[in-house]
This record gives C-alpha cells, sequence and structure tokens, in this order.
C-alpha cells in the first residue's frame, strides 16, 4: 500500500490508520491528503433522449458496469454485457458452502460452510452517506441490516503488551480519555491554558472535563463508580446479597501509551466509519445477484476479453467463452463502457491513446487477504460476550471480525479471521490457501485461545491471485493521480472507463457506482450529440 514518492510521514501514517481501522478509515484519511473524497451521489441519472437504436457494449459486470448496464437499458440503448465470471458482482461477493473458488496458479477451494453462512473476500459494509449502492439495493429490493464497526466488548490487541492479553476497547478509551482529562485539568487548574482558555470558559471547561473524562472531585482519574460504569467493574452490580458491585483498577496511562493501543480508539470516528453502517441480509453478494437477475440475459458470462478495437463506426470487443476456449468470438456496439480492473486491462490489446494507456498503466493495486473461518460454535459471544464488530491487533491478521447477523445462533459460526494488507499481505499470497487459513489459526489464537479446538473449516481469498481483478482495488499516488486521473476517466473515442479505480471514492463500491454514472452520463451527451449531427 506505501507509495513510491511518498513522505515517511505520509506513509507511516497511512500504515497506522490502515493497521487500527481498515482500509476504509485508511481512504478516509487520504481523503485529507487530496488522495480520496465522499460520494457525490445525488439522485438517479436522466437519461433522456436515447439516439433510437444506439448500441452500448459494456465489459465486466461488477458492480460498475451492471450500474451502468440497468441505466442504459432503462435509458432505450440496446445493451450488451461482457463477465469473465459465471456470477455477476465482481468483487461483490460473497462465499457459501458449495462454492468453489480458482485463483492463479490453479488453487481451487470448495467452500464448507454451514447453510446461510458465509464470508465476503470483496466489500463488507455500506456507511449510510453512500446513498448510490444503497439507492440500487433498495430498488434491488436487497434487504439490508446493520453493520457494527465499534463493539466496545471487542479487543484492542498487540502481542507485546500486557503479556500478549487482549484488552477490552471500553477499558483502553475509558482510561485513556480519563487519564486524558485529568492532565488537561490540571494544566487548566494551574493557568497553562490561560493564552487559549479565557477566565470565563476555564470554570466551563473543567465542568466538562470531568465529565467527560470520569474525574472525582478533585479532577483526578482513579478507580470509582462513575469510571467503572464505562470501563467496566471488577465484580459487576447484580441482585440480593450479592448486588454490591466492585470498581474496577484503570489501566495506567504510561502503559497505556507504551502499548500503543490507542491508536485503536478512533475506529469509528473517522466519516465513513461512523454509524450506521449496513451490510445486505445473506452476504454482500446479494446486491451483484439481484443485479443479475434484473439483467437476465445482457449479461454474456464466462466470456474473457482478448482484444479490443474502435473505428469510427464503433466498437468491436474479441472474447473467447471459457468453457469452450478453442471458440473466438465477437461483439460489437457503437460505444463500449470498459469496467475490466486495471491490472487486467492492461494486458488487453485495446487502440486507445497515449493518454489513456499510460493511466491504465499508472495504478497499481492494493494487495490484501480475506481469510474466512468457520468455527464448531460461536464461542465468541458464549464466552466472551462479542456481538459484531471488530478487534483489532498488532498481529499480522490486522483485525477479527465478529459476525452482525445470526446472534445467539446454536451451531457453527463464521468469523473474518483475517483482513491483511500490505507487506504481510505479499506474504500470505506467496502461500497456498490451506496454509493461509493454518497460519492465521496461529495467530488468532494468541487472541481467542478458543480458535485450536473449535476450528472447523475455512477459506483464504488473495486478490493478487483472483483472476479477474489481480489486486484489491486502485492505489493512487498523489502525482499519478495529478498526472493520469483526468486522462483516464476522459472518453477516448468511442470507449469510456469506469470503476472504483476511476474514482476519489477508491476501494468502496460507491466508487464503482459513481464512477459509472458519471461515465455513462458523458456517453450518452456524446451520443446524442452524434445523433443529431446524423
Amino acid at each position: 500500500m506505501e507509495r513510491e514518492g511518498a513522505s515517511l510521514s505520509r506513509r507511516e501514517l497511512l500504515r497506522m490508520i490502515g493497521i487500527t481501522a481498515g482500509s476504509a478509515a485508511m481512504y478516509q484519511a487520504m481523503d485529507g491528503l487530496g488522495l480520496a473524497a465522499e460520494s457525490p451521489y445525488k439522485g438517479p441519472i436522466d437519461l433522456q433522449g436515447a439516439p433510437q437504436g444506439a448500441s452500448v457494449l459494456i465489459l465486466g459486470a461488477g458492480i460498475a458496469g451492471m450500474t451502468a448496464a440497468y441505466e442504459l437499458r432503462n435509458a432505450g440503448y440496446r445493451v450488451q454485457v461482457l463477465e469473465y465470471n459465471a456470477r455477476s458482482g465482481g468483487r461483490n461477493w460473497s462465499l457459501r458452502g458449495g462454492d468453489t473458488y480458482t485463483e492463479l496458479g490453479g488453487f481451487t477451494q470448495t467452500c464448507e460452510f454451514d447453510k446461510d453462512l458465509y464470508i465476503n473476500p470483496g466489500p463488507w459494509r455500506i456507511p449510510y452517506h453512500h446513498q448510490g449502492i444503497l439507492s440500487y439495493a433498495k430498488r434491488l429490493r436487497v434487504a439490508l441490516e446493520p453493520f457494527f464497526q465499534v463493539n466496545y466488548n471487542a479487543y484492542l490487541h498487540s502481542s507485546s503488551a500486557f503479556g500478549g492479553k487482549p484488552q477490552r476497547y471500553r477499558e483502553i478509551k475509558a482510561d485513556y480519555q480519563g487519564h486524558v482529562a485529568e492532565l488537561l485539568a490540571k494544566a487548566t487548574r494551574q493557568n497553562a491554558l490561560d493564552a487559549a482558555v479565557s477566565k470565563e470558559d476555564r470554570e466551563k471547561l473543567l465542568e466538562s472535563l470531568r465529565a467527560w473524562g470520569t474525574l472525582d472531585k478533585n479532577y483526578s482519574y482513579v478507580s470509582s463508580d462513575a469510571g467503572s460504569d464505562r470501563r467496566g467493574y471488577k465484580k459487576d452490580p447484580g441482585g440480593g446479597l450479592t448486588a454490591r458491585p466492585v470498581p474496577s483498577q484503570p489501566t495506567g496511562l504510561h502503559d497505556i501509551l507504551d502499548s500503543k493501543l490507542w491508536q485503536g480508539i478512533p475506529t469509528g470516528d473517522t466519516y465513513d466509519m461512523q454509524t450506521a453502517l449496513f451490510q445486505p441480509v445473506g452476504g454482500m453478494g446479494r446486491i451483484g445477484e439481484a443485479f443479475g437477475r434484473e439483467l437476465g440475459a445482457l449479461i454474456r458470462y464466462n466470456s474473457k476479453v482478448t482484444r479490443i478495437h474502435q473505428d469510427d463506426r464503433g466498437v468491436t470487443v474479441n472474447y473467447v467463452d471459457t468453457s469452450a476456449p478453442d471458440t473466438a468470438l465477437t461483439a460489437k456496439a457503437d460505444w463500449c463502457l470498459c469496467t475490466i480492473p486495471l491490472p487486467i486491462l492492461a494486458q488487453i490489446p485495446m487502440n486507445v491513446g497515449p493518454a489513456m494507456s499510460s493511466a491504465i498503466s499508472a495504478v497499481p493495486y492494493a494487495a490484501a487477504i480475506k481469510v474466512g473461518l468457520q468455527f464448531k460454535r460461536r464461542f465468541w459471544e458464549e464466552d466472551e460476550h462479542i456481538y459484531g464488530g471488530i478487534t483489532y491487533t498488532d498481529l499480522p491478521i490486522t483485525n477479527i471480525g465478529y459476525p452482525n447477523t445470526g446472534f445467539f445462533s446454536s451451531g457453527k459460526g463464521v468469523l473474518l479471521g483475517a483482513y491483511i494488507w500490505g507487506l504481510n499481505a505479499m506474504e500470505f499470497t506467496a502461500m497456498t490457501p490451506p496454509e493461509r487459513v493454518q497460519r492465521v489459526l496461529e495467530y488468532g489464537s494468541q487472541i481467542h485461545p478458543q480458535y485450536t479446538r473449535e476450528f472447523d473449516n475455512g477459506v483464504a481469498v488473495a486478490w493478487h491471485r483472483s483472476p479477474f481483478t489481480m489486486g484489491c482495488y486502485g492505489m493512487w499516488s498523489t502525482d499519478a493521480r495529478a498526472k493520469h486521473y483526468d486522462d483516464l476517466c476522459a472518453i477516448d473515442g468511442r470507449i469510456a472507463l469506469a470503476g472504483e479505480h476511476a474514482s476519489f471514492i477508491g476501494g468502496w463500491q460507491e466508487g464503482a457506482v459513481t464512477s459509472s454514472l458519471d461515465a455513462i452520463g458523458r456517453l450518452h451527451r456524446r451520443a446524442v450529440a452524434q445523433g443529431a449531427k446524423a
């Protein structure tokens, strides 16, 4: 994920955010660095006045491609979609029991999860302000449910702090907040902040610090009922003769700072991670599947594009049916919207100008691994009372995601056992899928000792070995975006590109939706203008 030309401080900042809060939080930080932005979606696109008989060939039945196909079809265009996979959705994908997946190198995995259990190898959450993808979920009647980004009862974990024992998020947050409040209150009372705080605001600040940090009457953060009501009690309140609670003891500020677990505290504070977040009932792939049902025969599956050629009359695409690769096939249309991920597209002959060609080759894709683990029982709920949310760790697995559905279910359950990035992801990519699962089990056992005896089966998707993407998502550098982004998005003759890589919301489905709508809007205007001339 680290890009050439970035300063050390920038790389370190993004790395730390990626470790503690995942890729989406990292992208929000990238917004501040001019590398990402929020969604511009304002409502349905208006494509009135489509030229009679005009046709568009769409390459790729991921979210960008199917968004385009849906809108262009509804506007009256003749639409055909060529899709490499035997399914719709692209990276919008859920692996369920009975599914098979073959990665580059020939490793084939068969998912052995129980009925109704799944893992999302690609996107797994939708922020409330990503109104584009949410609007299509609504139109396609895909039911949504809450996704819990922050669970105060989940863990923050450092392999080198507290004897390697995971700490509850609520404990670290309450103690860090309490100690900081005490220090600021001390500085305020010693008049050290007179230049920044007026005399009139001094008492108001002290009052707020006492409430915010659960400080005592002397503005100290110590063991108390108020503090325990946030960080948890040593002995919880109850009923009868054993009812009296016992307050817990705060962790010292030095220990918290030294552990670096404070890095995980703001996991839900960034714009992309603030509640509410959502997930489709039954897996993220339900959106791609619903699009596929809606578009029906417009999508031709198992279609591997081998050449893209345009001239003054239209676009011709050569492709093969992967189930019968000896047969050469051809598709033609007036216009072409290509949503093929850039590492794949860079290998396909296409007669576009040098500007677009250079832009296609300028964007590396992030390395990422997701590992789904099925266990014999939901021990994280039964033993540790963790219902949804995420545990963060400095181990290479980065985090553990708990299912946000099926609470209190009997029987087996599936965890996201790892979401791995950067150099660690490259190391895991070089392993076989069984080796990845085994290594994730070893690391995860440091947080949940139950792993060893409760493990049932697992699957591991390494995105750089994905034959239809060869990477997780586009990682623009500041220089590359300044030099190539507009060229990537500009229409070249009769060809336009779309996808999360052609957006400022990279790594999110919203980037694919908004990029697609922007591209087809411009294609439509060009088609109308050309039709008027004719």
